[in-house]
């Protein structure tokens, strides 16, 4: 991983218990350090492979780290419910992070593909909403990335990406290697159009998913270790925290939270806490349907950005 230098290290209290002293290093999280915490994504298709599970976590945990880094809104093509408020709700620093996350939920082949072809239709309305409320309200404060509007999409999710098309019975095998190659197509094309990332999961790693490992700009592995999960990339080599004697300790799940709190204090956002609960708050915002409803998004922190509610999927 390299050297750091004496500034970049974090302190450590002695003698404490492992997890005490995880909690102490997250607490004492520099932000010089902030490249080792997570990795980012860059512009292009990311592939995350996580082994041995869906990696809903780290998935989410990439998702909100990225949105805290960059400007606009973040539109998400669900399958086998990766947008859980559950988890989402837990480790975001700020409720209003999820106000940013557009989803539109596909149970079907067809569905999943369609709402992938219409997510320009949601951009645009996403645009046209922003920018007027924008211009009502006055000039905003500047952004946090001069390089991203607060308007224009941060970030594309596509996770478990290839299984609608594996598991649609109604569609042959050809058929279903050529759906699921259109949705790879458009999104390579969203990716370079918006000029954005694009962060994609698969369900199996075998012959019919190599064509995602293709079309991958980047590729990120998780895998569990006995002491937390262990993320490998092309310039990042682990979730870790270092310490004065030089050994590695990575994080583990229940610290996530503790390390987007810290990012979104390093870029001004400031941290908010909800109270434990399986209710979501009311006041969420808003979403927009496929019709151009405005709807309240009341019993989900997470907009239905292209899909309205009800239509199981496009």
């Amino acid at each position: 991983m390299g050297e750091h230098s004496t500034s970049n290290r974090l302190a450590v209290d002695q003698p404490t218990r492992g997890a005490d002293r995880n909690r102490s290093l997250a607490d004492q999280a520099d932000p010089a350090t902030d490249e080792m915490l997570l990795p980012s994504l860059g512009d292009g298709i990311t592939l995350l492979d996580v082994e041995g599970g869906r990696g809903v976590p780290i998935l989410q945990s990439l998702v909100l780290d990225h949105l805290l880094l960059h400007d606009g809104p973040a539109f998400w093509v669900d399958t086998n419910g990766h947008a859980t408020t559950t988890t989402l709700a837990q480790i975001a620093p700020s409720q209003r992070l999820l106000n940013r996350i557009h989803v539109a939920r596909g149970f079907t082949a067809y569905q999943h593909y369609g709402a992938v072809c219409d997510l320009p239709t949601a951009v645009n309305k996403s645009i046209q909403i922003s920018t007027t409320d924008a211009g009502t309200a006055g000039r905003g404060a500047p952004g946090r990335d001069e390089d991203t509007s607060p308007h224009t999409p941060a970030l594309i999710v596509a996770p478990a990406v290839d299984a609608q098309y594996r598991a649609d019975d109604t569609l042959g095998e050809t058929h279903a290697k050529t759906l699921q190659a259109r949705t790879l197509a458009r999104l390579a094309t969203y990716a370079e159009g918006y000029d954005i990332s694009v962060l994609v999961t698969r369900n199996e790693r075998n012959e019919f998913t190599e064509p995602v490992v293709t079309v991958a700009d980047h590729h990120l592995e998780c895998e569990q270790t006995r002491m937390g999960p262990r993320v490998v990339g092309e310039n990042f080599e682990t979730l870790v925290y270092p310490v004065d004697d030089g050994a590695y300790y990575q994080t583990t799940f229940a610290y996530w939270r503790q390390l987007l709190a810290a990012r979104a204090t390093q870029v001004g956002v400031e941290p908010t806490t909800s109270t434990p609960s399986t209710r979501t708050p009311e006041g969420v915002g808003t979403g927009v349907t496929a019709d151009g409803e405005t709807v309240a998004a009341t019993a989900d922190p997470l907009l239905d950005a292209w899909t309205a509610t009800g239509t199981g999927g496009r």
